[in-house]
């Protein structure tokens, strides 16, 4: 990657002048003026050589001219030793940073690999690594809310980062098949054996205060298997999960394994009373974990009645995970609301021999919330906003919007686009912050959108699909003399993928395939590209963004339609 190789040269350039072990950072710079790289390392080096920044740059950059191919003139030097072949020139700007500027055969050669290689943009950054990824979590007896979706967006999307750097991933979802909740909703069915599953659960939740005696029989009897509600238990169960894998089709995941609190809540049970006086200490009847001790706060592992909670059965999980296969890492996903619970868990986890290995290797990714546009919270299958009636809704407005296309498979569409807008909405944002989700906003083909994405990647296609039946091919040898900016932008993909997987933080990909999306609008009107003296070269360009859309939205888990 080149800038791998830029890294590389200044990390040569600093230990000539005596500062190897400083710390800097090579990005791409906000304005194209300013190169297609740069980097702090003059600013950072500067402290410790105790020499004014732009004296330092003005030295690093003379090492660096020295890795040049033009200064280098092919004499005599190897590859090996030319660390920069694609730079064409150094320059010191502002108090002290250092742009690089990228040589037009770079620029053409990376434009060529994007339109022709399918491996381009790949990294190998876990090569190698197991990573178990746990995302989605719904609990079956209760609906499929927009917390699932936003976990797994976000969860689906690091999977594929992750595979996109080399690694081997497992998808996992844990799911609460025992619990109150579950003990609702058979109570609920019992008393109205016409209402749905989640209606049950609604039903049963809103009369426990009343019905608190039956209801907690109920939720004993399950945890002990009771053959008299067996029968509900198992039918509630199974067309909860078989409901939960077609909005899993719609979404594109397939999970590798599936984790349920029945099983965990008794391995978790067995690692607390095991670890009591170690790890653990009675208070007021109940098994705790001093949290106080690490910074954090105390938490209830078993009840006075001696019952799992959620700790204990994560505590299971972990176990269970470990017992699954020898990763190297394991992330969760989850709401941010769960940050400083998690962080209890794991410290109690770390203290664990069974588990600590594990533990260790596990990083908790959390989401904020979802919150809609005011006014437009209603819909079209219920008061309450589902994710499930969320995706429908959507879906059904995408239908609208595309009335009158003739495209081959309009439902097919329709879902592709409807997913698109809702990951799009959620993987756009940091992880942990809260988003304002507006319907209309997110299916608008103009603008920060999916469809957006999406519909840049139709037009790219129409392009090379028009040049095609003109009989025109794609090629390098009539290329303009300078790259344009949709070139310079196309570059950094590899880079921008290496970093969102090092970071485990999709809207960085997000971000810039919006950026390379609105790039290729422009170029894209800006003038005829077919029967132009560079029509060759424009059509290796259209094909290089057509492959770079397509595979960036496929890490970020949306489709790609051929029409919209």
């Amino acid at each position: 990657m080149i800038k791998a190789d830029i890294e590389q040269a200044i990390k040569e350039a600093l230990k000539s002048l005596g500062a190897g072990e400083v710390k800097f950072a090579v990005e791409r710079p906000g304005e194209m003026e300013h190169g297609d790289y740069a980097t702090n390392a003059a600013l950072a080096a500067a402290k410790l050589l105790k020499k004014n920044p732009r004296e330092v740059a003005e030295q690093l950059k003379e090492k660096l001219v020295s890795h040049l191919p033009s200064t280098a003139d092919g004499i005599g030097v190897s590859v090996q030793q030319v660390f920069l072949p694609a730079v064409e020139r150094v320059e010191v700007a502002g108090a002290g940073f250092i742009n690089f500027f990228l040589t037009r055969e770079a620029v053409t050669k990376e434009v060529e690999a994007a339109a022709t290689e399918g491996e381009w943009g790949g990294n190998d950054l876990y090569k190698g690594k197991k990573i178990m990824v746990e995302y989605t979590d719904p609990n079956p007896f209760k609906e499929f809310h927009i917390g699932h979706l936003m976990s797994n967006a976000i969860g689906e999307s690091i999977a594929r980062i992750l595979e996109h750097a080399g690694a081997t991933v497992t998808r996992a979802n844990y799911q609460g098949d025992v619990g109150l909740h579950v003990a609702k909703a058979i109570w609920g069915k019992m008393q109205k054996p016409e209402l749905a599953w989640g209606s049950a659960y609604a039903y049963g939740s809103a009369e426990y205060e009343q019905n608190k005696e039956a209801i907690d029989l109920i939720n004993k009897q399950v945890y002990e298997s009771d053959n008299s509600i067996a029968a509900l238990y198992e039918e509630g169960r199974n067309y909860s999960l078989e409901e939960f894998e077609k909005i899993y089709a719609i979404l594109g995941t397939k999970f590798d394994k599936y984790f349920f609190e029945s099983e965990s809540w008794q391995v978790g049970l067995e690692l607390v009373k095991k670890n009591i006086g170690k790890v653990f200490e009675e208070s007021e009847g109940a098994i705790v974990y001093k949290g106080e001790q690490d910074g954090l706060h105390t938490r209830v592992f078993l009840t006075k009645a001696g019952l799992t909670t959620y700790e204990a059965k994560d505590l299971g999980l972990l176990k269970l995970k470990e017992e699954t296969d020898n990763f190297d890492m394991s992330i969760t996903v989850t709401a941010s609301e769960q940050k400083e619970y998690f962080k209890v868990v794991l410290a109690a986890a770390k203290k664990i021999d069974e588990i600590k290995d594990i533990a260790n290797k596990t990083t908790h990714v959390t989401h904020g919330m979802m919150r809609f546009v005011e006014g437009k919270m209603s819909s079209r299958t219920g008061n309450v906003i589902t994710g499930e009636s969320l995706l429908k809704d959507l879906m059904e407005d995408a239908k609208e919007k595309m009335q009158g296309r003739e495209l081959a498979d309009t439902e097919k569409v329709a879902e592709q686009v409807a997913v698109g807008a809702i990951k799009y909405t959620v993987l756009k944002q940091g992880s942990g912050k809260d988003i304002i989700f507006d319907p209309e906003k997110s299916l608008s083909i103009e603008g920060d959108s999916g469809p957006y994405l999406q519909y840049a990647h139709t037009r790219a296609l129409s392009l090379i699909k028009a040049a095609k039946e003109a009989g025109v091919e794609g090629g390098t040898d009539s290329k303009p003399e300078h790259a344009n900016a949709l070139e310079r932008t196309l570059v950094h993909y590899p880079d921008v993928v290496a970093y969102a997987a090092k970071e485990l933080e999709p809207h960085y990909l997000t971000t810039y395939l919006t950026e390379l999306a609105a790039a290729f609008n422009s170029w894209y009107a800006s003038g005829k590209i077919i029967g132009s003296e560079n029509e060759k070269y424009g059509i290796l360009l259209a094909t290089a963004v057509e492959q770079t859309l397509a595979k960036g939205l496929q890490v970020l888990g949306i489709g790609a339609p051929e029409q919209m």
